[in-house]
């Protein structure tokens, strides 16, 4: 085995990310032309991916569900990438995991509502 092989052995195509991360093969481009994701090329043209691609869309899935823009998620893959970060980039972090907590506790009081309501048709049916 050559050395290409080896390394093409360790790339994945786009399907295998979509599959593995559960999302779309759409989805997985998206995230290629927002400059969140890069893709190797084979001699065929096929998108490739590392393997911690999988992760990385999982990640992007999550940082959609709680509401980034893919221009705030392509600011914290800096922060991912090398576990390192500088006082604007903490300072972000923060605001947006307060954001997000914000978010959460007005689930959590909806949610709390809606246990009520289930309480009370349960007795009066």
């Amino acid at each position: 085995m050559t050395v290409t092989e080896a390394a093409a052995e360790r790339l994945i195509r786009i399907g295998e990310v979509a599959r593995g991360a559960g999302v779309s093969v759409r989805a997985v481009r998206y995230y290629e032309q927002q400059g969140l994701l890069i893709a190797e090329r084979s001699p065929s043209g096929q998108r490739l991916y590392r393997q911690d691609a999988i992760a990385l869309v999982r990640f992007f899935q999550q940082m959609f569900a709680a509401g980034l823009t893919s221009r705030r998620i392509t600011e914290l893959l800096p922060c991912w990438d090398s576990g390192h970060t500088d006082a604007g980039q903490r300072a972000m972090l923060r605001a947006e995991r307060e954001r997000i907590q914000a978010k959460i506790d007005e689930l959590q009081a909806a949610l709390d509502h809606l246990d009520e309501v289930i309480a009370i048709t349960d007795t009066h049916p």
